[in-house]
């Protein structure tokens, strides 16, 4: 298989379907498996919590909930009990779907090829390199985002922000445009940035791989592999903040976007 050939197995889903209706296998059954494990682990430590001195895995969970809890009073106005739920759900689920990009990229490829017994059985382990995935977590966001417009302002009061923002009601069309872009970007803002980001930190992991695999032949081993190794490493630490920065990114922009449709005056 070659460089290209290589790099293209690797970022193609396992799809089954056509066209619209294409569903990519991997990418369904990685983030149900991972939401699945946020549950298992949050009914099994809720219990057994410890309210004298807990364990080392308690107090990192509570961190993280303190953690969230500490966004929502800064950047949440007022208060709703779907907020802080919503908020570490989402940190949580990116996090893990990011640092599936942390496992080594032919590993579980190979092993799956192994189990279907196809060699060239396509397996993409990372579900935020799949559009679909930040896309589909985006128009959640944007459908609540327009669900307290409407209710926390009415229907009127939503139509009043396209009419008269932010150029008053002597510009309506153009108020209406801008107001539409504006609101819009906000889940291809949300959508595009975590896919860009994790598509990109993906390909260089690829690359770094390539190098192993295609340089370090014969007597090159002696040179190209050290140098894989501390590329792969050094980039898995960068890339452990950049999984961790892009969850917390998301979790903050949608806790703002819901703030903002509840506040009455925007």
């Amino acid at each position: 298989m070659g460089t290209v050939e290589y790099i293209q197995h690797h970022l193609t889903n396992n799809s089954i379907g056509e066209g619209f209706w294409t569903l990519n296998l991997d990418t369904i059954v990685v983030s149900a498996l991972l939401g699945a494990l946020i549950i298992f682990v949050s009914a099994r430590l809720g219990k057994q919590l410890e309210t004298g001195t807990p364990g080392g895995f308690q107090n990192f969970v509570e961190s993280i909930l303190d953690f969230v809890a500490t966004n929502v009073r800064d950047a949440f106005p007022g208060h709703n009990p779907l907020i802080a739920p919503l908020a570490l759900t989402i940190f949580v689920w990116v996090w893990l779907m990011n640092f599936m990009d942390l496992i080594p990229v032919d590993l579980l490829p190979y092993l799956f090829q192994l189990i279907t017994g196809d060699p060239h059985a396509y397996l993409k382990v990372v579900p935020t390199t799949d559009l679909n995935t930040t896309l589909g977590m985006a128009f959640v966001v944007f459908a609540l985002i327009l669900y307290y417009n409407i209710k926390i302002k009415g229907v009127w009061g939503f139509s009043k922000m396209f009419l008269f923002h932010p150029f008053g009601k002597f510009f309506i069309p153009f108020n209406v445009v801008m107001t539409l872009i504006e609101e819009v970007s906000k889940p291809l803002s949300l959508a595009l940035r975590l896919f860009g980001n994790m598509f990109a930190g993906e390909l260089v992991f690829l690359l770094i791989a390539l190098i192993g695999g295609t340089m370090a032949v014969g007597a090159a081993a002696l040179f190209w592999a050290p140098l894989q190794i501390v590329l792969d490493l050094g980039w898995l630490i960068f890339h452990l903040l950049v999984i961790t920065l892009q969850a917390f990114i998301f979790m903050v922009l949608t806790i703002v976007y819901l703030g903002m449709a509840h506040d009455e005056g925007h």
